[in-house]
């Protein structure tokens, strides 16, 4: 429990003095991103958008329509909501369309040929 602890305690003092930051990306074609008002409105194919409420203490900007960076000082806290994200298309190893976290990479699959 020694090294939990001190793996904490350090996250938390790296999350208040520096914060985290994570990318998430989106590859597909008409897979976009934006802010509205406080809300994440996500594009992703499906028919309708998916809306997602930011909580507080995350900061999330959208440079592009296919990139969103999301600050805090929670590491779990930023991290779990960028899971949250990529869990509505997760990367297909197929086409490698999906909602990639951070610098995620899939390996392409060659389907058999016979």
């Amino acid at each position: 429990m020694w090294g939990t602890t001190r793996a904490l305690i350090n996250n938390c003092v790296i999350g208040v003095s520096e914060g985290y930051r994570v990318l998430v990306r989106f590859s597909g074609v008409g897979y976009r991103a934006n802010m509205e008002d406080d809300k994440l409105v996500l594009r992703i194919g499906y028919a309708h958008p998916v809306i997602m409420d930011v909580p507080d203490d995350i900061k999330c900007i959208t440079p592009s329509p296919t990139k969103v960076i999301l600050s805090g000082t929670d590491k779990q806290r930023v991290f779990q909501f960028a899971a949250n994200i990529r869990k509505h298309k997760p990367p297909e190893p197929y086409n490698q369309k999906g909602i990639f976290v951070g610098d995620e990479t899939i390996k392409k699959k060659v389907s058999k040929k016979k």
